[in-house]
Parts: C-alpha cells; structure tokens; sequence
C-alpha cells in the first residue's frame, strides 16, 4: 500500500480571508499530500480584518500532541506557522521534540510584516521564535522577520543581492539548516525569494514578474508549494521557483479579477496546474 507523504500543519485556522490553513489544506491535497491539521487558533477573519473573533486552542493543541504520540502517528514534515502566545511556541517545539525522528521541520517564522511586529505580539516574541527556529531543517522569514531573528533593525536592509546573501547565510545558524528569504526583489519588476542550501552550500534567487498589489496570505500559500515539491522530490531551488511562479500567476489572476486585497489571491482555479 502507498502511503501518502503525511504533513503535521500548525497554524490558524481563518473563517474568511484567505490565508494559513484555508490555503495550506487544498494546496497540498491538490498536490497529493495528506495535511494532518493542528489548529492554534480559530478566527471569524484574519488579522488584517478589525477585530476578528478569535479563539485561543492551545489546550486543544496539547491535548491533541498527546493523542497523536499516544497513536504512534509518524509525519515526513512538521510545518509551523502562526503561533498565538510564547505558550505555542513551546507547545510546537514539544511536538517537534515528539515528532521529529526523520521529518523535516519546517519553521515559517509568522510574526511581522512591513518593518513591523504584528500587534498581538510583544517585543519579547521574536526571541523565543529566534529559539524554535533552531529546531527546524528549513525557515521561511519574510524580510521583516529576518530582521527580528537577526536583531537588525529593519530600516537597514538594502535592496542589493549582496545583502540578501548575507542575511541568508547568517540565518543558516553556520549552514546547518536551509533558508528561504521571501520578499525581496531582485529588481523593480520582479519579487521572489534568495535561498540558501544547506545540502549544497548554494545561494540563489528565485523570483517571478512583482504584482504591486498586496494580498495576505501569499506567504502561505508560497511555504505550501514549496514544501510539497520539496516532499515530491524537487530541489530546494526548484521548489522555491516553482512556488515564486505559482503566487505570481495567482496574484496575477486576482487582479485582474478585480477581488478586494484582503480576501487575498484566488488560488482555486490554477490548482490544477500543481497537479
């Protein structure tokens, strides 16, 4: 019998608007994927909308690690993403801690954009995010992020392919992990992402034609393409401009839809062509 390859998705769940497990779980099932959901938080909208309902689940979150080791469940890949409190963060290292054994962790470093720490989180946020990304084989900061992880301050960073390259390599903690730095833009017109290998030591850039248009929960779905290639067999830069390529073509798509920004990119009719 074929196993499916089996992803442990940690992350919000939004009611509308879409982003995190809304996209996470049509993507990687149209790419042939089983996603085992660990929801942190449920919420009537994302956080880009004012004041969403929101329920915390980190008790569920606990109870549900518990339920999985007792099972003996085995994941290829554990996948975090938006963690609502400093008590998330230890509930996913503990699951990686449980989980790991031959998975690869993947960290999504959720928490800023912009220049700026979402509001839901204080200052001390991005440190204890800074140690749970020690855990993971692959981490997906946007530059923001990156600059938190670093301690650099965000107005800092240029826009040189020099820079992303130095960002990248101290972000592999000495090359032990791999590195997808997303949203840089290679030049006015184009926007993508510079990845470090750790297999290879190699550093590269892949990027797409840029939509000005902003949309939330592109970052999702780039992380959920990404991976599944990744588990597909693809090359970590192969599966990166694979990912780069699909956004572009959503949020392209999206545009000329006409579809309001904060309901983010209509993914649904080119999921076909991950198939």
């Amino acid at each position: 019998m074929t196993r499916l390859p089996r992803i442990a998705a940690i992350h919000d769940l939004s009611g509308f608007g879409r982003c995190a497990l809304t996209v996470i779980l049509p993507t990687m099932s149209a790419m042939s994927l089983q996603v085992c959901p660990l929801p942190t938080a449920v919420l009537s909208a994302h956080m880009g909308y004012p004041s969403p309902a929101v329920v915390d689940l980190s008790d569920f979150m606990a109870s549900a690690t518990d339920h999985w080791a007792a099972e003996g469940l085995r994941f290829d890949a554990i996948y975090t993403g938006f963690l609502a409190s400093s008590r998330q963060i230890a509930l996913a290292g503990d699951f990686i801690a449980r989980f790991a054994q031959d998975a690869l962790v993947f960290v999504d470093p959720v928490m800023a954009d912009h220049g700026k720490l979402y509001a839901c989180f204080d200052d001390g946020f991005a440190a204890e995010m800074a140690r749970l990304t020690r855990c993971a084989n692959l981490i997906t900061p946007n530059l923001t992020e990156a600059a938190l992880l670093l301690g650099e301050a965000y107005d800092c960073r240029s826009t040189q392919a020099d820079d992303y390259r130095i960002w990248v390599e101290r972000l592999s903690d000495d090359g032990r992990r791999s590195v997808v730095l997303t949203g840089v833009q290679p030049s006015p017109q184009q926007i993508g992402a510079t990845i470090f290998d750790h297999n290879n030591g190699q550093i590269v850039t892949a990027s797409a034609p840029l939509i000005a248009q902003h949309y939330p929960g592109t970052g999702d779905l780039l992380a959920s393409v990404l991976l599944g290639r990744l588990l597909q067999g693809c090359s970590l830069a192969e599966s990166t401009q694979q990912a780069v390529d699909f956004v572009s073509r959503c949020a392209a798509y999206t545009e000329k839809a006409g579809t309001p920004p904060l309901e983010g990119v209509q993914f649904e009719a080119l999921l076909h062509s991950l198939m």
